[in-house]
């Protein structure tokens, strides 16, 4: 006998007009039921149909099957049931992305609010006001948001993926977004994991809030779908983020053994620890876990960005910057008290244990330390080079000097000698800037030595003192300010100021319209900002203007390479050689074709390259640490492809 249940009006079960729309008919009954059977389904639909459109609306998680034959709503169901109920609306209403996302034009992150914010987007939704993304950015975003399994397209409909979902929540912590717009989007996604979440707590007595909340922190930010191949359910995944929960320095000395772990929760010990290597040595998730290794073979673990992570992090780098200034100190007062990085270890744990760590994880803390301090710096140093990578602009400012007021090839040379003389190693910067300031007095009326003054002062890292000076070079020479200007932006970029230095860009472009140059600058600044898009629109329409000038292409080239389309760099670059083979900035082109090839994993062509680019640095008119810097990112590369090709 079939138990009661709530069905629909006839009107939707057999409509006037059309065919039932059975989706609708099958969430209705599960949204107005707390359970329906089989049964209770084929009460109003036929057995082949309801078959296919239960294993449709399993698949894209409108429904669940509790346990035998049992069939329930779920939070993302409900939300379709609601959408569908509005069908008959001519217009639906759209959420669209607020102003703080819309000015920075990353259409990428504009798709993912789109789908994260309504329950499905259509083309037109991306392409029409007031978001009227044109065809080939829409759909370039798309099919790559789709490649990297951030959305999915069912019958011309674009929805958020759990992957997706993980990316917008990162996403959004790049904006200035208030805290508690940015806590209720986690807490959408919290809701819809909480039904599942809370049965498994309650199925395994997990009582401790710090486990459930670390839990919930995990399953937020390392979806199931990076291990799905592994693992035969997304219950055993819970079980690998419980174990980590549970295995955490704050619960220490409570532990539990992988072994154990596995007989108590019924999961295979061979994935369980294959999971575990995964999540915290290959780093598949951009989540980075570390581990604390005991003596007795413990291991306890945590991850960047979390409470005690982040505690440790400000009294690390403290310590590191404290040891730093005093090491320089101590030079300049002749005492000799060394300051290694056992004494700053040793400095660090007094702090740490007690407040952080339990006494008894001192030794592993004292192993665990070295390792997190180079962690700390090499996080620096790719943030770092991350700015300061491929960056023509000092070549092309140096080119800007050069074309002032020096047209003979002798006195360019002279000039880079004049360079040289006063940024030796062997001066100091009191004995460098006395000397320039003298041949200043001698010749005030001279830009070039206002000029290698500017570039003292950045070579000793003094540079507020460099924007003062360009400052009143701007004043003593007004015919100069474009260069001066784009020097003091460039200065700026080295502080990390970006917004400052764009700014400038902005304001000599209203001054020079025509300066098609500006415009170059201006795409690799947007480059630097990491607005793909931004760059893409100017540097492409400058090569309309301009299209058989090689520089434009090399920059377009870079600004692909930096957004890693190597492939469409390297024409990019090859089109910059065959205009110009000669030019000065050829010896960089070589390099950036060679970093393409090495990615696209040609090693030879890469080596031909980088080795080829090598070789014309010193050929080249840039001044000293340009080549240097160049010199800095052909040689690694090098011998890597070195490697790579005996290897390959």
């Amino acid at each position: 006998m079939v138990s009661a249940c709530n069905y629909p009006p006839e009107e939707i079960i057999k409509p006037i007009f059309g065919k039932p729309n059975y989706e609708f008919i099958i969430l209705w009954i599960l949204n107005n039921n707390q359970v329906c059977t089989w049964a209770n389904l084929k009460e109003k639909i036929t057995h082949s149909t309801l078959s296919n459109y239960l294993t449709r609306l399993k698949d894209r998680g409108y429904i669940e099957k509790r346990a035998y034959n049992q069939y329930k709503i779920t939070s993302r169901g409900r939300d379709r049931f609601y959408e569908l109920s509005e069908a008959k609306q001519e217009k639906r209403k759209l959420s669209y992305p607020p102003d703080a996302i819309l000015r920075r034009r990353n259409y990428d992150h504009w798709v993912l609010w789109m789908v994260s914010n309504n329950n499905y987007c259509k083309w037109s939704d991306f392409s029409e006001p007031p978001l009227s993304i044109n065809q080939s950015s829409l759909s370039k975003n798309l099919n790559s948001l789709i490649d990297k399994e951030f959305i999915k397209k069912e019958e011309k409909e674009y929805r958020i993926t759990r992957l997706g979902k993980t990316e917008y929540s990162i996403m959004l912590r790049l904006y200035d977004l208030d805290r508690q717009s940015i806590l209720e989007e986690e807490s959408k996604r919290l809701k819809e994991i909480t039904q599942s979440t809370s049965s498994f707590f309650n199925e395994y007595k997990i009582k401790d809030s710090d486990i459930k909340f670390r839990f919930l922190n995990n399953k937020l930010n390392l979806p199931f779908e990076k291990v799905e191949s592994t693992l035969d359910s997304e219950e055993n995944y819970d079980k690998v983020l419980l174990y980590l929960s549970v295995n955490h320095p704050d619960r220490f000395p409570d532990y539990i053994s992988p072994e154990e772990f596995s007989k108590k929760y019924d999961i295979n010990l061979v994935k369980l620890n294959f999971v575990i290597l995964r999540i915290v040595e290959e780093n598949i998730f951009p989540v980075k876990f570390f581990n604390l290794d005991l003596d007795d073979g413990k291991m306890y673990y945590f991850h960047v960005n979390e409470r005690l992570e982040r505690m440790l992090d400000v009294i690390v780098e403290d310590h590191i910057t404290k040891f730093t200034y005093l090491n320089s100190l101590e030079e300049v007062e002749g005492v000799s008290a060394p300051l290694t990085i056992e004494s700053i270890v040793n400095t660090i744990l007094e702090e740490i244990i007690d407040n952080l760590f339990d006494p008894s994880l001192k030794p592993a803390l004292r192993t665990f330390l070295p390792h997190y301090i180079n962690w700390l710096a090499y996080k620096l140093e790719k943030e770092r080079k991350l700015l300061d990578t491929f960056d023509k602009l000092e070549g092309l400012i140096w080119r800007e000097i050069q074309n002032l007021n020096i047209n003979e090839e002798k006195e360019q040379t002279d000039m880079q000698a004049e360079l040289n003389y006063y940024i030796d190693p062997a001066k100091s910067y009191e004995e460098a800037l006395e000397e320039i300031d003298k041949a200043i007095d001698r010749k005030p009326k001279e830009i070039d030595l206002y000029y290698i003054k500017s570039k003292i002062l950045i070579y000793y890292d003094k540079y507020n003192d460099a924007l003062i000076l360009l400052d009143g070079m701007v004043k003593d020479f007004p015919k100069d300010e474009k260069y001066l200007k784009m020097k003091k932006a460039s200065i700026l970029k080295r502080m990390r100021n970006l917004e400052g230095g764009f700014e400038i860009i902005e304001e000599l472009i209203k001054k020079y319209p025509e300066d098609n140059d500006l415009l170059n600058y201006k795409a690799l600044w947007y480059q630097y900002l990491n607005k793909k898009d931004n760059a893409l629109e100017i540097i492409q329409d400058l090569i309309e203007r301009e299209p058989d000038n090689g520089i434009y292409h090399d920059s377009y080239g870079e600004i692909l390479l930096a957004f890693n389309e190597h492939k469409l760099a390297i024409e990019e670059f090859l089109k910059a050689i065959e205009l110009d083979p000669n030019s000065w900035y050829v010896y960089q082109t070589y390099v950036k074709l060679g970093i393409c090839y090495r990615e696209l994993e040609e090693y030879k062509l890469a080596l031909e390259h980088l080795t080829k680019g090598e070789e014309l640095i010193e050929q080249s008119p840039s001044d000293n640490d340009t080549k240097q810097m160049w010199h800095s990112y052909a040689q690694p590369f090098i011998e890597e492809t070195k490697v790579l090709l005996e290897d390959f």
